[in-house]
């Protein structure tokens, strides 16, 4: 992980190459005690978990990225104190390949490189540009 994996992220983002709907809502309950994933308009779906007194606002957008879903946790109070965990922790449980940034983006740096996570937990950086999709 980065050198600033150790630091509380203001939100997550993390984009999922699986995103089971019922393998998601299981995850979320049980992480953040969030509710089913609700329809939110085309492609996207919306929940709201808590974690001690704060709540966490959750956006799911299908095919966000070339395939992948975009899962946005709209808060600095989560599980996890970074995408990286999070992205570990999402990974294992959905059994599949999650991506994420890998670290907090300032101008300058290279917006192309992610973090690729698998299930068993090997991990590994990635170019990924944006397809303009």
């Amino acid at each position: 992980m980065t050198a600033d994996s150790d630091n509380r992220y203001p939100d997550i983002e993390v984009y999922l190459a699986k995103a089971p709907m019922e393998a998601l809502n299981d995850w979320l309950g049980s992480a953040i005690g969030a509710e089913p994933l609700a329809p939110a308009g085309k492609g996207k779906w919306r929940t709201r978990g808590r974690l001690d007194d704060s709540e966490i606002p959750v956006l799911l957008v299908e095919r966000a990225a070339d395939g992948f879903a975009s899962l946005w946790f709209d808060s600095a109070r989560t599980p996890w104190p970074n995408d990286a965990a999070c992205a570990h922790a999402a990974a294992l449980r959905l059994g599949g390949e999650v991506r994420c940034s890998l670290g907090g983006w300032q101008p300058g740096d290279e917006p192309d490189r992610f973090l690729s996570v698998l299930p068993d937990g090997r991990e590994e950086e990635i170019h990924w540009p944006d397809s303009g999709r």
